[in-house]
């Protein structure tokens, strides 16, 4: 049987949205998987907590889709990307 408490406070532990819409941002690589380092998405719209992470409904330009992910699948796209390859360090459109 579910009881519901009269007079509950509101949880606060809610984890806050860290991008805004319209923000420029990447996907993060993921062990094993190449990272296409020109692949840009722009927040579109803020979706609710799942799991414990804010989600996001993001779009490339490259795409006729729009995409939902978690902010724990997110980096800004201001942050470099880190590769062992100087040629792709150096020119990050290859």
């Amino acid at each position: 049987m579910i009881r519901f408490q009269q007079n509950a406070r509101p949880r606060t532990d809610t984890p806050s949205h860290q991008f805004a819409i319209g923000q420029t941002v990447r996907m993060k690589s993921r062990t094993g998987l190449v990272q296409k380092t020109a692949e840009l998405f722009q927040i579109k719209s803020r979706l609710p907590v799942k799991d414990g992470s804010p989600q996001y409904r993001i779009r490339s330009e490259q795409e006729t889709h729009e995409r939902v992910t978690t902010e724990d699948n997110l980096e800004p796209a201001d942050n470099p990307v880190i590769t062992d390859n100087p040629a792709v360090a150096n020119n990050p459109v290859l």
